[in-house]
């Protein structure tokens, strides 16, 4: 087990009560687990806007698959990039819309570029970016 520092911090009634309905509601078995994985999560956002090193994200997107050659130009992006797209999955959402996951890797400012130019593909009717870290980050808060 890592070696835990224990820290004390102040909070309003109110706000501390909405905290534990909310990590009750998640399954969290302690405030400290919650807490962790909240400075764990606000450290990956901040390490995705730094556009140096390696980052990992998942796209998400929803379209029209009758939209006009639209899945076609979403999969020639990708392969246009195709050493950053690790994989990517097709799912029917019903008789018009379609869900494409793609899970992409590499320098920060390159998937960031290929995520918003996916999402800004004239036809894309919702999506998303969610980034992570690459196995280096996650070790050094070990």
């Amino acid at each position: 087990m890592p070696d835990l520092t224990r820290i004390s911090i102040s909070l309003e009634s109110a706000l501390l009560a909405a905290f534990d309905r909310h990590i009750d509601g998640k399954g969290y078995a302690t405030r400290s687990e919650a807490i962790r994985d909240l400075i764990r999560d606000l450290l990956v956002r901040d390490e995705a806007r730094r556009t140096s090193g390696e980052q990992v994200a998942i796209v998400t997107l929803v379209y029209d698959h009758h939209a006009r050659e639209l899945a076609a130009r979403l999969v020639d992006k990708q392969h246009h990039h195709h050493e950053l797209v690790v994989s990517s999955m097709h799912v029917h959402l019903g008789e018009r819309h379609c869900l494409e996951v793609s899970i992409l890797r590499g320098p920060g400012k390159h998937v960031t570029h290929l995520g918003d130019e996916l999402l800004a593909t004239k036809g894309v009717l919702h999506g998303e970016i969610t980034f992570t870290s690459g196995e280096g980050a996650f070790n050094q808060w070990r």
